[in-house]
This record gives C-alpha cells, structure tokens and sequence, in this order.
C-alpha cells in the first residue's frame, strides 16, 4: 500500500453502545496506521456516551437519518478533510480489519474504484441465514442484468472506494439499505468494481435492525430502486 495514502474508515453506528467500544478500540490498538470516524446515527441507547467517555472520534447526528445518510455524513467528511480511500465497516463488529491492508493492495493492483469484501467467495465465516443468502442471490443477478457487473456478495458494508467515489458518493447516496443501490451508482459511472475474500464474523450483541418485516420491504425497495437508478441515468445520458 502507498503509505502516502490517506484512508479514513467510516463507523456508521445505530444503538451499538455494545459492540463499538470493541471495535473502536481494536482500530486504535492494532491499526493506528488508518484514521477513523463514527457516525452515531441519532442513537437512542448509550452509543454517544460511550464516545464522549472514550475520547473517540465522532459526528453525533441530532436524528436518525438512516444508514445510508450516516455513511453519506462519513463520505463528506472524508472529501472535506483529503482522504484518498474511504473505507466503511459496520458498527457491530462484523467486520474484520485485519483484510485492509490487502484490499488496499488489491485496489492498487487492479486499479479498481471499488473493493467489496465478499464473505461468499471462499464461504469462509459468517454466511448469514439461507433466506437472506437467496434474496442476496436475486439482488445480484439483478445488478448484473442491470450493469453487466456480477457482484457475488452485492449487500456487503464492508467496502472501500477511492478519492473520485468518495467525492461523488458525498453529493448522492442512497438512503434506506444503500449497498445495491450503491453498486449500481458505481457501475453507471464507469468504475470499476472488485471483490476480496473476507471472512465476516456475527453480531456478538445488540440486534440487528433488519427483521422479517423490513427483510420484505428491503427486497422490494430496492429492487425499485436499483430499476429506477438504472433507468434514470440512462435517461440523463441521453438528454
């Protein structure tokens, strides 16, 4: 990796007062070389107590403006202040950083705009549950007909992206379970997008906010909104 490089990981963080002390102080303990910052998305629990107790690096947003406007906070930041990769990973610990430095690497090597962490290339660790794996699957395939890009672990948040995303993704992100919508933003712009083999681990606590319900609603929102992202540039392109 070019240590010239500037890479900030972006934490959006929704009631992790459990798990992001533990993944905060893992990047402060084992890996100074990167810079970092939370988002506490208008938590509700004690997220924002224990950032003021442990002295961390922190936007606190007054509401909740959903995963997609906390990791859009975490893209401005990164454009303001200079950052060459932007790098988010979840706030719940299942994300291991011990792969950055590779996927950087790999970044470098293939001249990527993007790098996914792929939990599904070498099944390795946490696979999720077989429902969500075959929504994940359709989401895929549909990425693929709609850019021509197949993207094998299509949801994960655990990705990287350089100076030029970072700037395009501070003027629009996707709101509500943006990882779809956003690969599709990528691909329309002509980035070239790659995946790494990661191993991810499960939420050790809190829960999840994705339930049955919103499971349901996830899929078809954005599939609506992978279709009209996709149609809508076209349309622009054209004019």
């Amino acid at each position: 990796m070019d240590a010239s490089k500037k890479v900030l990981i972006i934490i959006p963080a929704y009631n992790e007062e459990e798990n992001i002390e533990k993944v905060v102080d893992n990047l402060i303990r084992n890996f100074p070389q990167y810079d970092y910052i939370i988002v506490n998305d208008g938590s509700t629990d004690g997220t924002k107590m224990v950032c003021q107790r442990k002295r961390y690096e922190v936007l606190n947003l007054s509401i909740n403006m959903g995963i997609g406007g906390a990791v859009q906070t975490g893209y401005c930041y990164a454009w303001d202040n200079d950052y060459d990769i932007a790098v988010q990973i979840d706030g719940d610990g299942q994300h291991d950083v011990g792969f950055l430095e590779n996927m950087i690497r790999y970044m470098e090597e293939e001249q990527a705009d993007c790098v996914i962490g792929s939990r599904f290339m070498e099944k390795e660790g946490f696979q999720s549950s077989g429902l969500r794996r075959t929504g994940i699957k359709f989401l895929s395939i549909l990425g693929w007909i709609l850019t021509g890009v197949r993207i094998r672990d299509i949801t994960s948040g655990y990705r990287l992206v350089n100076r030029r995303f970072i700037h395009i993704f501070a003027q629009d992100y996707p709101a509500d379970y943006p990882e779809p919508e956003a690969m599709v933003i990528t691909a329309v712009h002509r980035g070239k997008i790659v995946e790494y083999p990661v191993i991810m681990r499960q939420r050790e606590g809190g829960t999840s906010s994705i339930t049955l319900k919103k499971s349901i609603y996830y899929m078809f929102k954005v599939t609506l909104a992978m279709l009209i992202r996709r149609l809508s540039f076209g349309v622009r392109r054209q004019k």
